[in-house]
């Protein structure tokens, strides 16, 4: 059996990306991502048993490293309006510094024959909604459902994040509006 290298691995990773974002899910065959990886399509099958487990294996890896990036920015000390600033922040911050990556996790997200297949459990939002749950028994914010919490949180600075017909300066703007709406909307 041959070894695993981490180089190549992370080049079919980049590659698989690359390609979902080109040509979709149904058009990225292993062929194509071997290519565009510099491998062999054997290469590809010994990091990954068929493509549908590739994807969600890769998936599943970048979905926890974004939850990792947010918690990672979080401390015990903070509360209330830093706690919301600094993950509403975060995940600005991880979306504009990772567009790739965090794109084919949104599409692989919204893609109900994709997500719906997942048999993965992701474990970063667990740890999400534990933190959510904290802040409702702390009273430090409204006793709503963590879903609603959550879309509240964090769709709000997607839609920011994404919007590349604002500058910088705009969106700057936008976002920290938006981290006063969110306060003033979910503090108790």
């Amino acid at each position: 059996m041959r070894k695993k290298d981490d180089e190549k691995e992370k080049s079919i990773k980049e590659a698989v990306i690359k390609l979902i974002l080109q040509e979709g899910f149904h058009g990225t065959s292993i062929s194509k991502i071997a290519k565009v990886a510099g491998v062999s399509p054997a290469t590809v099958y010994i990091y990954f048993e068929n493509k549908e487990v590739m994807l969600q294996d890769i998936y599943s890896e970048y979905s926890e490293e974004i939850f990792e990036y947010l918690l990672n920015r979080v401390n015990q000390e903070m509360r209330g309006r830093q706690l919301i600033e600094v993950l509403v922040k975060s995940y600005y911050n991880y979306i504009r510094e990772h567009k790739e990556i965090f794109s084919f996790v949104e599409q692989f997200s919204t893609c109900p024959s994709l997500a719906g297949s997942c048999r993965v459990e992701i474990k970063g939002i667990n740890n999400i909604n534990n933190l959510i749950a904290e802040m409702k028994n702390n009273q430090v914010i409204r006793d709503y459902s963590n879903d609603n919490l959550l879309a509240i949180i964090f769709y709000p600075v997607k839609a920011i994040a994404v919007n590349n017909h604002k500058s910088e300066s705009e969106r700057a703007v936008l976002l920290q509006e938006m981290i006063q709406i969110i306060q003033d909307a979910l503090l108790i």
